[in-house]
């Protein structure tokens, strides 16, 4: 399957770090060709400026697939001790993966997340937090919610369909399955953002929590084919 026209490399492929665009370019012919992938509307994301893509998770294949269906450098986070080998992680930074710890929500972690956001960066985020094991949403951490009110920048809902069946926790090698990936309309959070800057200390726990489950329930609404604009 051809990959999205939204999708077509252009002046903001060429801009790209060498080996992030060796790595992308890798990924994207994997995906075209091995998985028979389809993009559903891609036009939806900034192209430039601070985002957070949040998706859902099934599979080590899930970044992959995000970052490959868009134009743009991402940035990702991974466990800290993918980086113990020297080479390994030289490789890892050059493709924009931000070490943290396991669980990716202590205040270095966050720190670095809002750093790329300030420098006007995109990352990937997994609200659940780790790999669903039977592909259903899970709830989501409210860390998710605390990195987005804590940020100015809009949230793109995004749900990765068929990566489970292709390499799902019960792989142990990818198989050539059809995978899918969706982007929902941005998520603004003006007014949980406001209520924030003076909000209780239990207050903001509701609104980080609040913002975690819209969040999830847009990725929940997505489906796997392309939304009309028009209707006849």
């Amino acid at each position: 399957m051809k990959p999205s026209p939204q999708c077509t490399p252009g002046a903001s492929v060429l801009r790209m770090h060498p080996s992030y665009l060796l790595g992308w370019s890798l990924m994207r012919t994997m995906f075209v060709t091995y998985f028979r992938w389809r993009v559903c509307n891609a036009s939806r994301v900034p192209l430039t400026g601070p985002l957070i893509l949040a998706a859902n998770h099934v599979s080590y294949l899930d970044p992959l697939l995000v970052g490959a269906a868009l134009p743009r450098e991402l940035h990702y986070l991974a466990r800290e001790s993918l980086f113990r080998n020297p080479l390994l992680g030289a490789v890892l930074r050059s493709w924009n993966v931000v070490p943290v710890d396991r669980e990716g929500g202590g205040a270095a972690g966050l720190r670095a997340i809002l750093d790329r956001l300030l420098a006007g960066g995109a990352i990937v985020l997994f609200p659940e937090g780790t790999r669903s094991p039977d592909g259903a949403l899970k709830p989501a951490r409210a860390g998710v919610g605390l990195t987005i009110i804590k940020s100015t920048c809009p949230v793109v809902p995004t749900r990765v369909f068929g990566t489970r069946a292709a390499f799902g926790r019960h792989r142990r090698f990818p198989l050539p399955h059809s995978v899918t990936v969706k982007f929902g309309s941005p998520l603004l959070f003006e007014r949980l953002r406001e209520e924030a800057l003076h909000a209780a200390r239990p207050r903001l726990k509701e609104i980080y929590q609040e913002a975690a489950n819209t969040v999830m329930a847009s990725i929940g609404q997505l489906e796997p084919c392309a939304d009309l604009e028009r209707f006849p």
